[in-house]
């Protein structure tokens, strides 16, 4: 690296030795240095998307597929304000992300003056979202830009990984730079102080004896299983071993759907089949969850009532902080598989085995316990029959992603990106933009007509680079997550779910950015269409016409209920047949 250029430049190239090749954002005139280093770059390319959301979220999607940090880039004012839900959805998510925002001049910047603004679109944004960052912070001295950038990269990787902003004044952009004047985070006492590594020797001995005396394991996979880059050496875990595994909502592209013991998504929408085998088990390994109410139920005494629970986290602050577990284990996810594969488990689990399995059979999640086929989730179903191995799905907010996460069977190196703790409708087209753009491969769209509504602007993107997109649109013409909410809580009374709510027609929208596009009403029809339209890789459009607008996500465990005990109710001779342990009703 040259030691003497521009800050802008300086910036740039700092990017570029990280191995970073896009950065994601809108043009506004306080990033115009910084957009037009970005351009004279021959190592990395700007994608200008149409709004700072999408390129938010466009940056989400890059980091998810490819583990770099995504970066993403707006103006002051409104441009950085526009930033903040996916800022939000790094943060609850732990993607690695680095946000950098222009900032008026320094000396048109208010400070602590008691007024409310001096500069053109002047606003604090780093006070705006420290809470949801892992670090943010306004360089106002250009003697602070490689220490602050340096910090600001490491920090979005380090521990649980997260967002960082970076906002910078027009006049330190445009700034003369000498590298052999600046201080590097690395050299500095700050630095060694992320150094320090825990012993989990210990921890691993207990652990191995606690499973071992179990005769009833189940492993709950979260999303920290999958930050720490853990499929190759959990998937060796658990196939030496033919323990049973449920997931997260995060942890759901981990383990695929050829593992014979995979026994699906756990928790408030949860596969009736896994739910059961959670509740039956003698001993939960979680690795990498935060056991929040959407995986445990609302009453929390009701969890894990008859089972032991070891919990491994590199969050110490997320150890026992909902459910008292007995070992809790401050660890990289990844490390700590690694040091449990070392050890032989002896524990006879043949019985378990065969009674989860009895559980899937049993408990389909395309056919509901009623007989009668979950055409919503059949849909799902047929979609994942036609994907390629390398596919990246990347699902909206709403009813589609919990039929997406109980039947969207995975296959090959298949990932699966969800908006986890923000739940942003909306995300889902610009994530699937950065995915493809990260990694070169085909990305599908699952989305509802809610949530394809708050970003459709991003279709131009799509159009522009001719990006290997495919959207399929759930399309019942409501918003049906909270509209089932309605139904149970609010004698269905389906105010902005239903009344004052309307969809136009997306076909027509998508031919006009240039896009095939496509609508399909009858299941006949709707199959056909989904094999034809994954057959090749131009980008697409079809808006699935659902015959039923009621649609519903079942099964769904009601307030207060234990997770076993899932709406629709089973016949309670059936249910107390199938558990092992005590049922609460009897």
């Amino acid at each position: 690296m040259d030691t003497f250029m521009k800050a802008s430049d300086y910036i740039v190239q700092f990017l570029v030795e990280k191995n970073i090749d896009k950065v994601f954002g809108y043009i506004g005139g306080a990033v115009a240095h910084f957009y037009d280093s970005l351009d004279k770059n021959g190592q990395i390319e700007i994608v200008n998307t149409i709004h700072e959301q999408g390129a938010g979220f466009a940056a989400e999607g890059y980091a998810r597929m490819t583990g770099k940090t995504g970066v993403a880039t707006a103006t002051s004012g409104p441009g950085a304000t526009n930033l903040i839900t996916p800022i939000g959805s790094c943060f609850f998510d732990s993607v690695p992300t680095l946000f950098i925002t222009g900032q008026v001049n320094t000396y048109e910047y208010k400070y602590d003056q008691p007024v409310r603004q001096i500069g053109f679109q002047e606003t604090d944004i780093v006070s705006i979202i420290k809470p949801i960052t892992k670090y943010a912070v306004m360089v106002d001295d250009i003697a602070n830009l490689r220490y602050e950038l340096e910090k600001g990269y490491f920090l979005s990787q380090e521990g649980r990984k997260g967002p960082v902003l970076i906002d910078i004044p027009m006049n330190i952009q445009r700034s003369e730079f000498d590298l052999d004047q600046q201080t590097s985070f690395y050299e500095s006492a700050e630095y060694q102080t992320y150094l320090e590594k825990s012993d989990i020797k210990n921890n691993i001995r207990t652990a191995v004896e606690i499973i071992n005396a179990s005769k009833r394991p189940i492993v709950l996979v979260g999303g920290g299983a999958r930050l720490s880059d853990a499929d190759d050496e959990l998937n060796r875990l658990l196939n030496t071993n033919n323990f049973p595994v449920v997931y997260s909502l995060l942890g759901k592209d981990l383990i695929k759907d050829d593992y014979t013991y995979n026994l699906g998504l756990i928790g408030a929408y949860g596969n009736r089949y896994g739910n059961m085998a959670l509740a039956n088990a003698d001993l939960i390994l979680v690795l990498g969850s935060r056991l929040d109410t959407r995986q445990t139920g609302t009453d929390l005494k009701t969890f894990a009532r008859e089972a032991k629970i070891i919990q491994v986290d590199i969050d110490k602050n997320e150890l026992g902080s909902k459910i008292k577990a007995d070992l809790l284990i401050h660890s990289d996810i990844k490390s700590f598989v690694e040091s449990l594969r070392q050890h032989i488990f002896t524990n006879d689990i043949t019985y378990w085995q065969e009674k989860v399995l009895s559980y899937k059979e049993k408990y389909s999640s395309i056919v509901g316990i009623d007989q009668k086929e979950k055409i919503p989730n059949k849909i799902i179903h047929k979609i994942a029959h036609h994907l390629n191995p390398h596919d990246s799905i990347c699902v909206d907010v709403g009813q589609h992603q919990m039929w997406v996460a109980q039947s969207l069977e995975t296959k090959g190196e298949q990932r699966v990106l969800f908006s986890g703790g923000m739940g942003a409708m909306g995300c889902a087209l610009p994530t699937a933009i950065g995915a493809t753009l990260g990694t070169g491969q085909r990305s599908i769209v699952i989305v509802g007509d809610g949530g394809f509504q708050m970003n459709i602007q991003e279709l131009e993107i799509i159009k522009r680079r001719h990006l290997p997109i495919k959207i399929f649109i759930m399309n019942n013409t409501n918003l049906g997550m909270v509209r089932q909410f309605q139904e149970l809580y609010f004698d269905k009374n389906y105010v902005g779910t239903k009344k004052d709510y309307s969809v136009p027609d997306f076909e027509k929208i998508g031919n006009a950015y240039g896009i095939a596009s496509s609508t399909a009403r009858t299941n006949e029809e709707i199959y056909q269409k989904i094999e034809e339209m994954l057959a090749d890789d131009e980008p697409a459009i079809l808006d699935i016409r659902l015959a039923e607008p009621m649609t519903t996500v079942e099964p769904k465990l009601i307030v207060n209920k234990p997770i076993e005990d899932m709406y629709p109710f089973l016949e309670r001779d059936e249910f107390t047949e199938q558990m092992i342990i005590k049922p609460l009703d009897s």
